[in-house]
């Protein structure tokens, strides 16, 4: 029961990949259409990743009252029919009142998951979750880029992705009794004192700031990645729009493989060893990528950098209750989340205007900086909380 428990949990982070890299494969032909300019993909995504913030922020309080399973599937309902009403979308502004509700349908679900799968499963298991997180956002592109050799249509790959999505939505509403039958619980206790911490409480335990900053630089790394590699490749290396709707999804499928071998090596290998050498390998594919050499070469490095970030996000996650405690991880993964939600909303439109200014071609420098403060917070917060990642 516990391992259908986990497919379950599986198909909903599918489900919260497949939204997001979709924007940035279909916006080279989208903002077109829309009449917008090329850098208003970042305004959508800061009012995606803005209802991301919040419903991160509220997580604690909406697991405890409607519970893990019941938060994911109205959560992935709610993507489902953002995603539909992109797909009909005629101007811009519509857009960025759909962006709002697909935002709060994808904080919760992280927040909820990711704890649950923290307190519950093995650090192997984690990397798998987030492997699933990758299978959506390498599919998604692809679906879209069949849709873009179309005449451009970008909005029947949004339509595309919406049934998928309202398909993942109905098998979790069926399945929702299957929580209460699954034996995970924390000791009385750790619950009891749970239910007293609160963000506020939680974010004044020691290390916990920098803990949060990590996520920040992490997503401020890859959701910029995500949104503006397509246009990287066109801009800057002179590839078509369907074609470079394709390559960017290559980086997602250098995390997704990159998880599932790191979920393999996580059985015998220690945290500390994955993390690092994971922002090793980001730092090299990110060198490839800014290289003036042909194309492929520069495919090459956006995948390396993507199979480097791979192991990062799920370890730092998988260790939270180990730092700071089971009654306090709940709080502070929301926080976590929210503060890579806040990574996402600030930093993408940031560099979608120095790129309209000065040229994309400054992206792959961008991302070596955003891994470079990322580990400086990292090891920052296991200075101050006297946790190391080699005794997780």
């Amino acid at each position: 029961m516990a391992t259908f428990l986990l497919v379950m949990i599986y198909l909903a982070f599918i489900s919260l990949g497949l939204p997001d890299s979709l924007l940035g494969a279909a916006w080279p032909v989208a903002y077109a259409q829309l009449g917008a300019p090329v850098s208003y993909a970042g305004l959508i995504s800061v009012f995606i990743t803005a209802g991301t913030v919040v419903s991160s922020l509220l997580s604690v309080r909406a697991i405890r009252r409607f519970g893990t399973g019941g938060v994911t599937a109205v959560s992935v309902l709610m993507t489902a029919v953002s995603l539909l009403g992109f797909s009909f979308a005629k101007n811009f502004v519509f857009l960025l009142l759909l962006a709002i509700p697909l935002g709060l349908g994808a904080g919760s679900i992280d927040a909820a998951l990711n704890n649950y799968v923290a307190l519950h499963y093995k650090a192997s298991h984690m990397s798998f979750l987030h492997c699933f997180w990758g299978v959506g956002a390498a599919v998604s592109p692809l679906i879209m880029a069949f849709y873009l050799q179309q005449n451009g249509n970008w909005r029947g790959g949004y339509h595309t992705v919406s049934l998928i999505q309202f398909a993942l939505a109905a098998f979790l509403f069926v399945t929702l009794p299957l929580w209460k039958k699954v034996p995970h619980a924390v000791p009385k206790e750790v619950a009891e004192e749970a239910m007293q911490i609160d963000n506020r409480i939680a974010i004044q335990k020691r290390g916990a700031l920098l803990a949060v900053l990590s996520f920040f630089f992490y997503c401020a790394g890859e959701t910029t990645t995500g949104l503006w590699a397509a246009t990287y490749f066109v801009n800057v290396r002179g590839v078509t729009p369907s074609i470079a709707a394709s390559w960017g999804s290559l980086f997602f499928f250098g995390i997704m493989g990159g998880r599932f071998i790191s979920g393999l090596l996580a059985i015998k290998m220690r945290e500390k060893t994955l993390v690092q050498a994971g922002i090793v390998i980001a730092v090299i594919g990110a060198l490839v990528f800014a290289l003036p050499l042909p194309g492929a070469f520069s495919l090459a490095g956006l995948m390396l950098y993507g199979l480097g970030c791979a192991p990062v996000f799920p370890n730092l996650i998988h260790i939270t209750p180990k730092r700071f405690g089971a009654a306090y991880s709940q709080a502070i993964i929301g926080l976590q989340m929210a503060a890579a939600y806040v990574g996402s909303t600030l930093m993408p439109p940031l560099v979608g205007w120095a790129g309209q200014k000065f040229g994309f071609g400054l992206l792959p420098f961008y991302l070596i900086a955003c891994l470079l403060a990322m580990y400086a917070t990292i090891v920052g917060c296991d200075h101050k909380t006297g946790f190391e990642l080699k005794n997780a």
